[in-house]
């Protein structure tokens, strides 16, 4: 299966009609259409991250209401700001609306984009930066949509659960990147799920088995910085490893299916044994962890980014009276009290999480992913902080470490020399 990162690319290509999720029902709501819900006002985009990530999602929030338009941009590079503005402009021209003086490049762009007269915000940057522009742009008022994982380590899940009780006290709109949970075949499967389908649910196993992701080679020109900030999937204070940046899809779909009960403890290990050239920084290639929770049920974990091994992305669930099988390309199996298999009509779930967002702003009920999309990223930076260190740790340990990964937002420029961390040794690396 394509990893995750390529299957939002080539919706890009495909949008056309989609769906609109409201609860667990759907309506049609095609990019040139009207709803009922929607009023005639401009809502004004504004883009913080113009890689990949953040031109798809930028085109799904464009495309989920007739009067959105986007009127600014955000990057720390000027190429990448170029051809995100480029690649918008040959999809849907009539909804691009960013000037020149529009388009801010360098580490403080995000400040830029929140000072203009945005009304909703897309936050799409290497995670490590995701809890200050956060923080920024709820203190601005602004809607948010940030993608996953919403922080790198727990200092900065801290202040992510900070800054979304302030959204919820000030009415503002904050949805996550958590894309599954707009699925609409995991809707309904999880709604059963949920529902008693397989009985009490005590054990989850899931994966996020895949290969081995790009690298950019480095320049002559580039500072140490610059070369780091554009392979910064192989740095864990920028990704936060690739456990909490990709596979947290896999833990969050485990979080689900045991009702976003937190575990009380982690165990578990991992390492680096294909993937061990210096250009790949210093995250691992393979995690395996256990979450055990207060009634003694437990979640697997087992993620690994290897290039020539077999490909696993899916989760499995038992329950006391059956099981759910589900790999997330196109099974969903549930044998329990009645079998089941979804056979359903599909919509694209990263355009659904758009339809849902402005949906919510235009009805005045704002959406709310807050402190669900913290404790989701919580899981994963709690898995790499056990793989890392050897150690079984408790939910309030790793909530309450004080180890913060990488610069403070206001020291970020392109001379920073941030020292990167030996690569972690389980039983030698310590936990802070």
């Amino acid at each position: 299966m394509k990893n995750s990162h390529s299957s939002r690319r080539e919706f890009v290509k495909k949008s056309g009609s989609v769906a609109l999720a409201t609860g667990l029902g759907f309506s049609i709501l095609s990019a040139k259409g009207n709803n009922r819900h929607i009023n005639a006002d401009t809502l004004k985009v504004g883009l913080i991250g113009c890689g990949g990530r953040g031109t798809g999602a930028a085109l799904q929030a464009i495309s989920a209401d007739p009067n959105v338009v986007l009127t600014a941009m955000g990057d720390a590079f000027r190429d990448k700001l170029d051809k995100s503005y480029q690649s918008l402009m040959d999809e849907v021209p009539d909804k691009i609306k960013v000037d020149e003086g529009n388009k801010f490049v360098g580490f403080d762009a995000y400040k830029s984009v929140l000072d203009s007269d945005v009304d909703v915000v897309l936050l799409t940057t290497p995670p490590a930066f995701r809890p200050g522009h956060l923080a920024a742009a709820i203190e601005k008022g602004k809607h948010v949509f940030c993608e996953k994982p919403v922080a790198v380590d727990a200092p900065g899940v801290r202040s992510v659960i900070e800054s979304a009780k302030k959204a919820k006290a000030k009415g503002l709109a904050l949805m996550s990147g958590f894309c599954w949970r707009h699925d609409v075949p995991k809707i309904d499967t999880y709604s059963r799920l949920l529902d008693g389908a397989i009985g009490d649910i005590h054990t989850v196993y899931n994966t996020y088995n895949t290969e081995a992701l790009w690298s950019v080679d480095r320049q002559p020109d580039w500072t140490d910085m610059e070369y780091t900030m554009r392979n910064w999937l192989y740095y864990t204070w920028l990704s936060g490893d690739h456990i909490t940046e990709q596979a947290i899809h896999s833990i969050d779909l485990m979080s689900w299916a045991m009702g976003d009960q937190l575990p009380v403890s982690a165990t578990g290990t991992g390492g680096r044994q294909s993937r061990i050239e210096e250009k790949y920084g210093n995250i691992y290639d393979h995690f395996a962890i256990v979450y055990e929770y207060a009634d003694g049920k437990k979640g697997f974990h087992f993620s690994r980014q290897q290039s020539g091994c077999s490909r696993d992305y899916g989760v499995d669930m038992w329950g006391d009276q059956g099981r759910c099988s589900i790999d997330v390309s196109n099974k969903h199996e549930i044998l329990g009290k009645e079998n089941w298999n979804w056979d359903g009509k599909k919509s694209n779930m990263y355009q659904n999480e758009h339809n849902t967002l402005f949906a919510s702003i235009r009805n005045g009920k704002p959406f709310y992913d807050g402190i669900r999309m913290a404790n989701s990223t919580m899981l994963g930076i709690w898995g790499r902080m056990v793989a890392y260190t050897g150690r079984t740790l408790t939910w309030d340990e790793a909530l309450n470490s004080n180890e913060t990964l990488g610069p403070s937002l206001a020291d970020y420029n392109w001379d920073l020399k941030w020292p990167m961390k030996e690569v972690a040794m389980p039983g030698i690396t310590k936990f802070v």
